[in-house]
């Protein structure tokens, strides 16, 4: 596990800005990707994260930063022993508390629902750990975690708070 600190290291941490600008969710997407392939993740688990931040980062573009150019993404990758944890932070107001829906893909395809809106239910099967954390001054946060000691939608009571 090269890369990764030792039980006896403190947790090693780099932090990204992106404009809020679509297609710059890219940059995000691959930093974190070199920083899991650095820890010995698997591809398939390094896909997954992939999807997952490039997905929440779209998410604070679009809905916190409101596609405001002026505004900036923040995204902050800690690496632990056997867990990469990755904020995407963004100056609006979250999502509240209102639970991830389950979407009905038969639905969706038939044109009876918005194809849009399966972000955090993707985001959060797709990773550990996945939570929305809000603050009503102003400023949200996404925090995804995947562990290297265990497999993916195997839960040891992790949160996976909205």
């Amino acid at each position: 596990m090269s890369g990764a600190p030792t039980g006896t290291e403190q947790a090693v941490t780099t932090e990204l800005r992106v404009p809020s600008r679509l297609g710059f969710e890219k940059v995000a997407m691959s930093t974190a990707a070199t920083v899991a392939e650095m820890m010995g993740f698997s591809e398939d688990r390094v896909e997954d994260l992939k999807t997952a931040v490039a997905e929440a980062c779209i998410n604070a573009i679009e809905h916190g930063n409101r596609l405001d150019a002026s505004q900036t993404v923040l995204v902050i990758l800690s690496i632990a022993e056997n867990t990469l944890e990755v904020k995407i932070v963004d100056r609006g107001f979250g999502t509240g508390k209102k639970p991830i829906q389950t979407p009905n893909i038969d639905r969706k395809m038939h044109g009876e629902e918005e194809l849009r809106g399966m972000g955090m239910f993707l985001i959060k099967s797709l990773v550990d750990e996945a939570e929305w954390v809000s603050d009503k001054r102003g400023g949200s946060y996404a925090r995804l975690a995947i562990h290297l000691d265990r497999e993916k939608g195997v839960s040891d009571g992790a949160s996976d708070s909205n």
